[in-house]
């Protein structure tokens, strides 16, 4: 079974938690999540399924979608509310309004660079950050270019200091850090205090199932691995050349009863540009025969015809 679970992740579950639920109730071992969730965080944290954990390359222009709070005056080591507190401005917040928070929020849009927390994930010199962090060893993080599509407050109680706000971003990119960049442009510092994933790609809180949900019987929230790859077209091919394809044959397009090239992402250009995303992606391919999902293929101008990049499903012949 090549297929995805978008799971409900409660908070206090670790990404590593769901795949290892995951794999007890299932039995499988190649388990893999499409972008990890802080353990604090809770949302939509999608699961493949044994070959389906390949689509991942696939999805690295998927946008995020948070929605967060943060308490202004409170700066820790995690940038967030569980860790350490480095400083605590809380009264020094008197003064701060909601167009003083919308200020500090507009330079945070489009194409940014931004430094990851200590605390975290991101790999220098073959070692995790928060490593480095926990050992008390000193390390230059290097600023990374992530993309803020939109980043909007929703409401603030300002007289508690308690911010709420959502973003929709590009993958690798930290809400911590935005927590954390507000508040130093405000000059009181800030926390994330909540945080929730409210979609990424096609999955959403909507169609996310629970950890109760998948003990009762998981095998009823299976979602087909070409669900999130509708932007990269669809190819189906004539009867009988499917085995053909699945075996690593190529195709020609005579080989094919229909094709549908690929839906261009809005600000490709830039995503391509500055977060090192191969550009080929966009020529891959969803292909078909009789409705069945056989895997991706790459179009190939100079030879002129299509080449499996991914196969999910290997039929005989």
């Amino acid at each position: 079974m090549n297929a995805i679970i978008n799971l409900l992740k409660p908070a206090g579950m670790s990404s590593h938690d769901a795949v290892y639920l995951l794999r007890k109730l299932t039995g499988f071992k190649h388990i893999g999540h499409t972008g990890t969730l802080d353990p604090m965080a809770a949302g939509v944290l999608p699961l493949c399924l044994n070959s389906a954990a390949r689509i991942n390359e696939y999805l690295d222009m998927d946008r995020k979608t948070y929605r967060c709070e943060m308490i202004l005056g409170l700066t820790t080591e995690t940038m967030d509310i569980w860790g350490d507190v480095v400083e605590d401005r809380r009264d020094q917040i008197g003064g701060i309004t909601e167009d003083d928070i919308r200020k500090a929020m507009e330079p945070i849009h489009g194409l940014i660079l931004q430094t990851p927390p200590k605390y975290s994930a991101v790999r220098i010199g073959g070692r995790r950050l928060y490593d480095y962090a926990r050992s008390g060893e000193e390390v230059k993080i290097p600023k990374r270019p992530v993309v803020i599509y939109s980043l909007d407050l929703v409401k603030a109680d300002l007289e508690k200091g308690r911010v709420m706000f959502d973003v929709v971003c590009s993958k690798g990119t930290y809400i911590r850090s935005i927590c954390h960049d507000v508040g130093e442009t405000l000059g009181v510092g800030a926390a994330m205090s909540f945080l929730v994933r409210s979609a990424t790609g096609a999955f959403t809180l909507e169609n996310a199932v629970t950890p109760e949900q998948l003990q009762e019987d998981w095998t009823k929230h299976v979602i087909p691995a070409d669900y999130p790859l509708p932007h990269l077209g669809k190819l189906e091919l004539r009867q009988g050349r499917g085995a053909w394809f699945s075996n690593g044959g190529w195709l020609m397009k005579s080989d094919l009863v229909s094709r549908q090239d690929p839906v261009v992402p809005e600000n490709v250009d830039d995503v391509i540009e500055h977060l090192g995303i191969d550009g080929k992606i966009l020529n891959a391919y969803r292909v078909y025969e009789d409705g069945v999902f056989l895997g991706t293929a790459l179009w190939k101008a100079d030879q002129k015809k299509f080449i499996a990049d991914k196969v999910f499903r290997h039929e005989g012949f």
